[in-house]
């Protein structure tokens, strides 16, 4: 058998090679894991940033998109992969905080398996309704929601997606019963809020902005606290008498549970620096979204947010209903 001396040289030696290994990452490509379908506004961010972290780290940042279950799916395999750096994911309030409360049985822990690396960006949503339903304002349409709501339909990217949330909190201010069309995807849903065949969604400024421009869909109410800086004149929620709808959706960046610090630290330190390119936030403010502030990227701060929002959205959750789906 081995003696205690070179058991206890062997463990210091793996000690002291983790960290070293750790140091030197990335030494080959990283998986950016975005649940969500392509074109939506998770990935147009996420492909975003790919290119900006690319350089930043000297390995190419991989975009792969793995679709389902609201998100959960994609960030499940993050949750179940090796915690060596090589694989994270994009996730958002409704992947980490939602799920906890909306399926019966979550895949995974969003706080215990999962290591915290930084907020990206808050998205900013908002109420939009199909071109020809005869509303401009919320007034017009809480007014013609609870007259038509039997025969009404919202889309969403599906359950435990924000925009579905959003949607949900929206139709109960407003004491309406409205059937959901849930997607495999944000941009499926717009496909058919443009083609008529839903009333209405709440739908990400990143993707919402391009089809308000050119007139195919109409933006009734901003459904986040404050009003955005590309929609100055859409008045929120909140302005418009529904004091209850606000949704501040933050969207981050989670490593598997065990990953080693240094490449916490060290993917958090290359997300700043992008954030912080002014290309990038130039690019970032055209699409409608806002970039998160240099005092809230730490780990620590998502993880603190991280727990606060499971708590204070399982009320919500379960008072709409839909808890443990």
């Amino acid at each position: 058998m081995p003696s205690i001396r070179i058991i206890v040289a062997f463990a210091t030696l793996v000690i002291a090679i983790t960290p070293a290994r750790a140091q030197e990452w990335p030494t080959r490509p990283v998986t950016m894991v975005v649940p969500f379908a392509a074109g939506g506004p998770l990935d147009v961010v996420g492909r975003l940033l790919a290119s900006r972290l690319s350089q930043i780290l000297d390995q190419q940042v991989v975009v792969e998109n793995v679709t389902g279950a609201g998100g959960t799916i994609g960030s499940n395999r993050v949750a179940k992969a090796a915690p060596d750096g090589y694989q994270f994911v994009f996730g958002h309030l409704g992947t980490h905080a939602f799920s906890q409360t909306l399926y019966k049985r979550p895949p995974y822990d969003g706080v215990t398996d999962f290591e915290p690396v930084v907020i990206v960006n808050h998205g900013i949503f908002l109420l939009l309704v199909r071109k020809e339903l005869p509303v401009s304002t919320l007034a017009e349409f809480i007014t013609y929601a609870k007259v038509n709501q039997k025969k009404m339909q919202f889309g969403s990217a599906g359950a435990g997606s924000i925009n579905q949330m959003a949607c949900v909190l929206l139709t109960i201010a407003m004491g309406t019963n409205i059937t959901q069309v849930p997607y495999r995807g944000n941009a499926l849903a717009l496909q058919d809020l443009i083609g008529g065949r839903i009333d209405f969604m709440c739908d990400s400024l990143v993707t919402a902005l391009p089809q308000i421009q050119q007139n195919t869909v109409k933006a009734i109410a901003n459904l986040t606290p404050s009003r955005a800086s590309r929609l100055p004149n859409l008045a929120t929620a909140r302005e418009q008498g529904l004091t209850e709808v606000a949704i501040d959706g933050w969207n981050a960046f989670f490593f598997p549970k065990g990953t080693p610090e240094p490449i916490v630290r060290r993917l958090n330190q290359a997300t700043s620096e992008a954030l912080d390119t002014p290309s990038v936030r130039e690019r970032m403010q055209d699409l409608g979204t806002r970039v998160s502030a240099p005092e809230h990227r730490s780990p620590e701060y998502l993880a603190k947010l991280l727990r606060s929002d499971i708590e204070r959205w399982a009320d919500r959750i379960k008072a709409a209903g839909i808890a443990g789906q």
